[in-house]
């Protein structure tokens, strides 16, 4: 079983903050309402609701959980192009980004302690 990254010293889950490691230095990622749209239209999904089930069921492609971080990054103020985060050393490698991922998909739709449970229930599908 794999966890997932709860809060840490750096965010807050109310505003559907996430932390990531990249680069050695850890980055706040939140999917505002401007970076979900950008996110819903680089991924081509019909809503974010799509983009929500393939998490659910274990459907994430490694597009998927790029252009989710990259929107986080862009949400929590950062300018990180999808490019540099694909070249990045990301602490934990994939399974750290896809759990940060799921995390922050989660906790863009639900409360806090709700949003961890359903991003771990997300990683424990087939």
């Amino acid at each position: 079983m794999q966890s997932v990254p709860g809060p840490s010293a750096f965010e807050n889950p109310w505003r559907g903050e996430v932390t990531l490691v990249i680069n050695q230095r850890p980055h706040v990622l939140r999917l505002t309402l401007g970076a979900l749209a950008r996110l819903e239209h680089q991924l081509a999904t019909g809503s974010l609701v799509e983009l929500v089930q393939r998490s659910e069921t274990g459907k994430f492609s490694a597009r998927d959980i790029l252009a989710l971080l990259t929107a986080g990054l862009e949400g929590g103020g950062y300018v990180f192009a999808a490019e540099d985060l694909a070249r990045a050393e990301i602490s934990g490698g994939a399974v750290a980004a896809a759990r940060a991922g799921a995390a922050l998909l989660a906790r863009a739709f639900s409360l806090p302690g709700d949003a961890d449970d359903a991003a771990q229930t997300a990683l424990e599908q087939p």
